[in-house]
C-alpha cells in the first residue's frame, strides 16, 4: 500500500519556481523513506502505442503508465484519467513554450532533479532508487520537471506582464492589517552579548539592562562586560519588526531597552534612541503585493492554460 499526502490535482499547472513539484515529492517520497511497503510494478508493455496526440506530439500508453505510477507515489490515485490529463496539459505547455522560443536545456532539468534530491535530503542515486522501487523511470520525473520549467518561462513571458494589482486595494488591505502598536518609527541600537552559554550571558545582559540610562551611554556601559557589542540599527518602522518585538517597543519610551532575547550569536536587546508616531504602509504593502501577485498570477496562468488547451489539436486514438 502506498500512502502519502495528496498533491494538487493533475490539472493544475506547475508553479513557476517548482516549489509545489518538490513539496509533493518531499511529502510522498519522504513517507516511503520511513518504510512504507511499495507495490512492485508489473512489467511495462514491450511496445508503446499512441493513446493521444497533442498538437502533433504523441503520448504513448507507456508514458501514461509511468505517470500513473509517479502520481501514486505522490498520493494521487486519480489513475489513468489524472495521468492523461497531466500529460496533455504538459504537451500544451511545451507547445506554447516552443512558440515563445522558451527553451529548456538538459542541464536545467538535471539541476531541477538534483534540487528534488536535495530537498529530500537524499543523493541523486538514492532518489533514482526510490523511484525505481515505485516502478518509475527517472526520465518520467525529468519530463515533468522539463514541462514545469518551460511553463515557468511561458508565465514570465506571457502572463506576468498582464498581472495588474490595484494600489488602492493594497492601501485598503494594508491599513486593515496594521495594529496600533505598529504605528511607530524608531531609531534603535542593538546591544549583543556574544557567545554561547545563554543563561550566563542572559544574566549579564539583565545587569546591563538594569544599569542602562539611554543610548548616549550605551557604548561606555558595554565596556564593563566581556564580548558585549553595541550596534547602530538605525531607523526601523514597527512594521519591519517581529510582532513580539514591536509590541514590546510600543509600550516603552525613549531610553528604554527591551528584555534580553537569546539569538543565534548570543543574547540581544534593543534600545530606543528615538521614537515617533508614524503610520507607514510601505512594508505591509510590499508583503501584500507579493501575496496578491502570486495569487493573481496563479489564477491567470490557470486561465491561460485553459485557453491554450481549448485551442489545441487533441486527437484520441
Amino acid at each position: 500500500m502506498i500512502v502519502a499526502a495528496v498533491c494538487p490535482s493533475a490539472g493544475r499547472y506547475p508553479t513557476p519556481d517548482l516549489t509545489m513539484t518538490f513539496a509533493c515529492l518531499q511529502r510522498a517520497i519522504g513517507a516511503l523513506l520511513v518504510g512504507l511497503t511499495l507495490v512492485v510494478a508489473s512489467a511495462a508493455p514491450s511496445a508503446a502505442a499512441t493513446v493521444v496526440t497533442v498538437n502533433g506530439t504523441a503520448i504513448s500508453d507507456m508514458q501514461v503508465d509511468q505517470r500513473i505510477r509517479l502520481l501514486r507515489m505522490e498520493g494521487n490515485n486519480g489513475g489513468r484519467n489524472a495521468a492523461l490529463e497531466q500529460l496533455i496539459n504538459e504537451a500544451v505547455q511545451i507547445t506554447e513554450a516552443n512558440k515563445l522560443n522558451v527553451s529548456v536545456s538538459n542541464a536545467q532539468v538535471d539541476e531541477a532533479f538534483l534540487g528534488v534530491a536535495r530537498n529530500l535530503k537524499v543523493s541523486q542515486d538514492r532518489l533514482v532508487q526510490i523511484l525505481g522501487q515505485g516502478g518509475v523511470n527517472p526520465d518520467t520525473l525529468k519530463d515533468r520537471l522539463r514541462a514545469a520549467i518551460a511553463w515557468s518561462g511561458v508565465t514570465q513571458a506571457a502572463v506576468v506582464p498582464n498581472v495588474q494589482i490595484s494600489d488602492l486595494d493594497l492601501d485598503q488591505q494594508a491599513a486593515g492589517r496594521v495594529a496600533d502598536y505598529q504605528n511607530f518609527d524608531y531609531i534603535l541600537k542593538e546591544i549583543i552579548f556574544v557567545g554561547a552559554g545563554a543563561s550566563g550571558r542572559t544574566a549579564q545582559a539583565s545587569r546591563y539592562r538594569s544599569s542602562f540610562n539611554g543610548c548616549d551611554g550605551a557604548v561606555n556601559l558595554s565596556l564593563a562586560y566581556t564580548d558585549a557589542a553595541v550596534v547602530d540599527i538605525g531607523r526601523r518602522h514597527a512594521t519591519q519588526l517581529p510582532e513580539a518585538m514591536a509590541r514590546e517597543l510600543a509600550g516603552m519610551n525613549v531610553g528604554g531597552i527591551t528584555k534580553p532575547r537569546v539569538v543565534e550569536n548570543g543574547v540581544s536587546m534593543l534600545a530606543i534612541c528615538e521614537k515617533t508616531q508614524a503610520q507607514d504602509l510601505t512594508f505591509v504593502k510590499d508583503d501584500l503585493r507579493a501575496e496578491v501577485g502570486n495569487e493573481t498570477l496563479a489564477k491567470q496562468a490557470d486561465e491561460y492554460l485553459v485557453q491554450l488547451r481549448s485551442q489545441a489539436k487533441i486527437i484520441y486514438n
